[in-house]
């Protein structure tokens, strides 16, 4: 029998090597700036101070001291009548006197009513209750308004993005190669 040399061939075939390391992506979202700022509203309210008005003059002339020419006025008026009355006491007086049939003294009762019973004026004004006018006259308040406003600043700040690149190294782990192996050959034969 005979043997047929062979060829042994042995095959290493290429290795890459890859080392990735990843890369990392850092993302912020800042909040919104927000401002806002307030005027308030003024109000301002002003009371003017009311009028009052008190009339005592009534009252005093009811007192008798009111004002003199009133006081005249009424006197004046009140004459006639007085002296008409005054003319009418001197009739009866005297007819009086002259009925001397009639029990009494008539000359002593006449004297006795003269001084105690005299005419008088009446110059004081009608006195009432109600102769103090009193009239107040209010005023409104005076009321300022100011509006107050809202001022309000927004805006929308932009996302922060930070990207590390990573690494990427491609390299040959193991290179190919064949290895091709002769037969032995016998050469003594």
């Amino acid at each position: 029998m005979t043997i047929i040399p062979q060829l042994q061939i042995h095959q290493q075939p290429a290795l890459i090597g890859i080392d990735a390391d990843l890369g990392t992506l850092e993302m912020k979202q800042p909040r919104p700036t927000y401002e806002m700022q307030v005027d308030r509203p003024k109000q301002e309210i002003r009371q003017p101070r009311g009028e009052l008005e008190i009339d005592q003059s009534r009252a005093w002339d009811a007192l008798g001291e009111g004002p003199i020419l009133e006081a005249m006025n009424r006197i004046y008026s009140q004459c006639k009548n007085v002296a008409l009355q005054g003319i009418a006491r001197i009739v009866e007086n005297g007819n009086r006197m002259a009925a001397i049939h009639e029990p009494g003294n008539a000359i002593a009762e006449i004297a006795h009513q003269l001084v105690f019973d005299h005419q008088e004026f009446d110059y004081y004004g009608e006195a009432s209750y109600d102769n103090v006018d009193i009239t107040y006259m209010a005023h409104k308040p005076e009321i300022t308004v100011t509006e107050g406003k809202v001022n309000v600043n927004t805006h929308v700040n932009p996302p922060e993005v930070d990207y590390n690149r990573g690494k990427l190294d491609i390299y040959m782990r193991q290179y190919p190669s064949i290895e091709i192996t002769p037969p032995q050959i016998d050469f003594k034969t």
